[in-house]
């Protein structure tokens, strides 16, 4: 009996509502890649070229 008169003060009648559904829930639209290019711009690499490689671009007339 000590037990169940314990329980129920630990319990709690409220519950956590965000005010936005989480992302699982409302997944973004599609945008294909032109989309995508014409908002953010061309792909960046990972790594940062090194000198010799960004002399070697514009000797070339790479970008």
């Amino acid at each position: 009996m000590e037990f169940t008169a314990c329980r129920r003060l630990i319990m709690s009648a409220y519950t956590f509502r965000s005010s936005r559904p989480d992302r699982w829930v409302a997944p973004r639209p599609y945008s294909d890649a032109s989309l995508r290019a014409q908002t953010y711009g061309r792909v960046q690499p990972m790594e940062a070229p090194s000198l010799a490689e960004r002399l070697l671009a514009r000797l070339t007339g790479r970008r």
